[in-house]
C-alpha cells in the first residue's frame, strides 16, 4: 500500500533456518524456547538486509528494534547514511488476545503467508490459498512460549515507546480489530 518493502525480522530469520545458514541455527535454538535472538544476531541480520537495493525507496521494518540496544544500533547506522526512522508504529493488543491469536495461526511453508484457524483460515484445511502450500503452526507460537515471548516483550521492547514518543515518532494503533480495521488504521498511520 505504501510502496515500501516489508522486512520482518522474523522472516529473515526463518530464511536462515531454511537455508540452514550458521545464524539459523543459532536462531532456531532462540525461537524454540520463544526467547529473542541476540541483539548483535538480529542488528547484523537487519542492517545487512536495508542495505540491499530494493529498500533504496524505504522500507517498513517488522518485529526490529526489540531492545533499546537494537534502536540505538539502528539510529546509529542510519545516521551514518544520512537518514532516520520515521515513524514508530505500536500495535496495541491485549496480552490474551495475543497468545489466542498465535495460537491459531498458520504459516505456508513456502510463501510464509499467513492464516489463522478462526478469524483468517484457508479455504482448503492445510493448504495455502497463494500457492498451495502446506501451512503449519511454528514452534513459537505455541501457547507456553508465546507467553515467554509477551514477558519479554514487556520487559524488553516497552521502553522503546517511551523513546519514540519523546523523539515526536511514537504511532499508536489499536489491534483489538479485524485485520481489515487494523490494517487501515494501520496505514493511516504510517502516512500521516
Amino acid at each position: 500500500r505504501l510502496g515500501c518493502v516489508h522486512v520482518s525480522s522474523g522472516d529473515l530469520f526463518r530464511k536462515h533456518q531454511v537455508e540452514g545458514t550458521n545464524t539459523g541455527k543459532l536462531v532456531e535454538t532462540y525461537m524454540r524456547r520463544g526467547e529473542l535472538v541476540p541483539d548483535h544476531v538480529t542488528i547484523q541480520m537487519i542492517l545487512q538486509r536495508v542495505q540491499e537495493n530494493d529498500c533504496t525507496n524505504g522500507y517498513v521494518l517488522d518485529g526490529f528494534p526489540r531492545t533499546f540496544a537494537q534502536a540505538q544500533a539502528l539510529d546509529k547506522a542510519l545516521h551514518e547514511r544520512r537518514e532516520i526512522v520515521d515513524v514508530a508504529l505500536y500495535i496495541n493488543v491485549d496480552q490474551e488476545e495475543l497468545v489466542r491469536r498465535l495460537n491459531g495461526r498458520l504459516i505456508c511453508r513456502k510463501c510464509q503467508t499467513p492464516f489463522h484457524e478462526v478469524t483468517a483460515p484457508p479455504s482448503k484445511f492445510g493448504v495455502c490459498d497463494d500457492c498451495s502450500g502446506e501451512l503449519y503452526h511454528r514452534e513459537d507460537d505455541k501457547p507456553d512460549a508465546v507467553r515467554r515471548r509477551v514477558q519479554l516483550y514487556l520487559e524488553q521492547t516497552v521502553p522503546l515507546l517511551d523513546y519514540y514518543r519523546t523523539q515526536g515518532k511514537l504511532r499508536e494503533v489499536n489491534g483489538q480489530g479485524s485485520i481489515d480495521e487494523v490494517g487501515h488504521a494501520m496505514t493511516l498511520a504510517l502516512a500521516n
